[in-house]
């Protein structure tokens, strides 16, 4: 699905703006002429069965029919505009936030004079930007917004492996410590290992250093996590409270240190002799055991 962009100032139109691609296109027609056959000669059948045993058979088939009709044009209009509901899920936070923020303009405008909106607007905005934990955390929820189309640009330019073109569905995205996490649900077609020898691809489209990617499920194999690597966090300088401890007066204390070993020689270690081990022994009638010379040989039994 597209719509024609016309030149500024006259002339042919430049080309195209694409809204749904025509692959998603042509397969989303046929899957809808489908879903109404399908869902409108079932239900037909179900309640001409239904009905036949409240009307004449005739009427029945007819109410059947009408019936059938009906499910199957809701079945082909729900299949039908699945790619713009999808297209819709995409851009929801975005559509959120600008309807809120446009709201809340329009109603402080008309309820409070225009020094006072300066005012207000000048604190909402200032504030969390003069704060730098406030303005880290706002920058960090953009990055999750922009995260989860660059992702969406990654499936459609060079990761799309099914005839119908269908985009797997990116669900949500958080902030952490190193970037971001995003939840992707992946269609037919397309599975972890496939994804796993693109990686680099897919961090050089997020603008991060390196991406990771696991399944966030034990049951499902489709649910993946990415995890979107921008900074590294283990080689940041930390401060602690331990130097303010320290009393800076305290006099340093001077230490020799001894020569350290440089090797190993085997004949320097001193040999250790263990005892024999002695298992006693009896006779059979309850008598003391054989005499001492005897038993100071090594018995095998003691080794097996």
């Amino acid at each position: 699905m597209s719509k024609p962009t016309a030149r500024l100032f006259g002339g042919k139109s430049s080309g195209t703006v694409t809204v749904i691609e025509a692959r998603v296109h042509r397969s989303s027609a046929r899957n809808a002429r489908l879903a109404f056959v399908l869902t409108a000669v079932i239900v037909g059948l179900l309640a001409s069965v239904v009905t036949a045993s409240y009307w004449h058979p005739i009427l029945a088939l007819f109410a059947g029919a009408a019936i059938g009709i009906g499910c199957g044009a809701l079945a082909w209009v729900l299949v039908r505009v699945w790619p713009v509901i999808r297209l819709l899920w995409w851009w929801t936070p975005e559509i959120l936030l600008s309807v809120l923020l446009l709201t809340g303009w329009v109603q402080l405008a008309n309820h409070t004079p225009a020094v006072v909106t300066l005012i207000v607007v000048a604190v909402l905005v200032g504030v969390p930007a003069a704060i730098p934990a406030i303005r880290r955390r706002i920058v960090a929820w953009v990055w999750c917004l922009v995260v989860r189309h660059r992702l969406r640009v990654c499936f459609a330019q060079f990761i799309v492996a099914n005839q119908s073109g269908s985009l797997p569905l990116i669900l949500w995205a958080r902030p952490t410590p190193v970037g971001e996490r995003v939840w992707v649900y992946l269609r037919p077609g397309l599975a972890m290992a496939d994804l796993e020898g693109r990686l680099d691809r897919i961090a050089v489209t997020c603008h991060a250093s390196t991406v990771l990617i696991e399944r966030a499920s034990e049951r499902t194999a489709a649910y993946l996590r990415f995890d979107i690597k921008r900074r590294e966090v283990l080689t940041a300088t930390v401060g602690s409270p331990l130097v303010d401890i320290v009393d800076p007066n305290t006099p340093a204390t001077d230490r020799t240190a001894g020569p350290a070993p440089t090797a190993l020689d085997l004949p320097d270690v001193p040999t250790i002799t263990l005892p024999a081990q002695k298992k006693p022994t009896s006779a059979a009638n309850g008598s003391k055991a054989a005499d001492s010379s005897s038993s100071d040989a090594d018995d095998m039994s003691d080794w097996i």
